[in-house]
């Protein structure tokens, strides 16, 4: 039977009209199909989780990197520069996730200013390396650029917001592709969740000659007391993006007392960028020296804690 098969299959392979056939030639471009991505753990503020650990990551930012088809290694802040570069040589891409923390003297700053240099002389080399900031991190890509900390009142505190998208977004990286409708929607309906009480107003960022020439605005919001803020950021040569909304909780936080947009173009939205920065780091060639050193690094080695019934968050990865 099996032979038969596989006769009928030579035959209909033979006999498929040439106009049809499928190409066989395999794309040499380099690749890297199994990438992982970095996220700087952030310091705990809350007394409620300082029981459970002194840095974490929500697990909200987890999936949502494994959504887009990355895996995701945690990085402490207790290394050494040394093991930052050693690490930096072995992921393909960075979070720098939200929170409360100093940006300027904070230990998370201050390792985040590390693999900044390190992506900065790297893509200055021709050696590919994004870096996405979001809300607090963003803000803190905003700090390392300037070399000063602008950051005013801009209280946007659980309010979900569309976006006045500039000029830029239209040829932008990180909004190619998106379906037109998806576009109007990002305009006019509330796809984006916001809790942040700072952020870098329009007429700051434009004054200031080290974020003009670096980033891209490609969208502002206007904040409770009317300060008009810097919502989403794209770099100009270099692949670093940044957003003060938060694309995360679209799909993975569900606390129903915060204003987490879960609408079908919110979702939308969330799966678009996730994917967006997970094909940024196949664009980094870097990797790992042996498969056991890769998997002892990833977050599966970890066990998230379930922290509904005291944060927003449903679950924390401590460490």
């Amino acid at each position: 039977m099996q032979s038969a098969e596989r006769k009928l299959c030579l035959h209909q392979q033979r006999t498929y009209p040439t106009g049809v056939s499928m190409p066989t030639k395999v794309s040499q471009k380099a690749v890297n199909d199994r990438p992982v991505i970095g996220i700087l753990t952030q310091l705990v503020s809350d007394e409620a989780m300082k029981p459970f650990g002194r840095t974490y990551i929500p697990s909200s930012y987890v999936k949502y990197i494994e959504s887009g088809g990355s895996r995701v290694m945690p990085i402490r802040l207790t290394l050494t520069t040394a093991e930052y570069e050693d690490i930096f040589r072995k992921i393909n891409g960075l979070i720098f996730i939200g929170g409360a923390a100093d940006l300027e003297t904070s230990d998370f700053a201050r390792v985040a200013k590390i693999f900044f240099k390190l992506a900065e002389t790297a893509n200055d080399a021709g050696d590919f390396f994004p870096i996405w900031g979001t809300c607090m991190g963003m803000q803190l890509l905003t700090v390392l650029v300037a070399g000063q900390n602008l950051l005013t009142k801009t209280t946007a505190e659980n309010v979900a917001m569309p976006l006045n998208l500039t000029t830029e977004a239209g040829s932008s990286r990180m909004f190619e592709g998106f379906p037109s409708e998806l576009m109007k929607a990002l305009t006019h309906k509330p796809l984006t969740g916001n809790f942040h009480h700072y952020g870098v107003e329009v007429k700051n960022f434009q004054e200031n000659e080290n974020l003009q020439s670096f980033f891209s605005i490609l969208s502002t919001n206007v904040a409770e007391n009317g300060a008009h803020f810097v919502s989403t950021i794209e770099g100009k040569r270099y692949p670093f993006y940044g957003v003060q909304w938060h694309p995360e909780v679209n799909r993975f936080q569900w606390d129903s007392r915060l204003n987490f947009p879960h609408s079908r173009q919110a979702v939308q939205l969330s799966s678009l960028l996730a994917e967006f920065f997970s094909n940024e780091g196949r664009r980094s060639l870097h990797r790992f020296d042996n498969p056991e050193e890769e998997a002892s690094s990833l977050i599966y080695n970890y066990t998230p804690v379930y922290a509904a019934n005291f944060t927003g968050y449903e679950q924390l990865y401590f460490f």
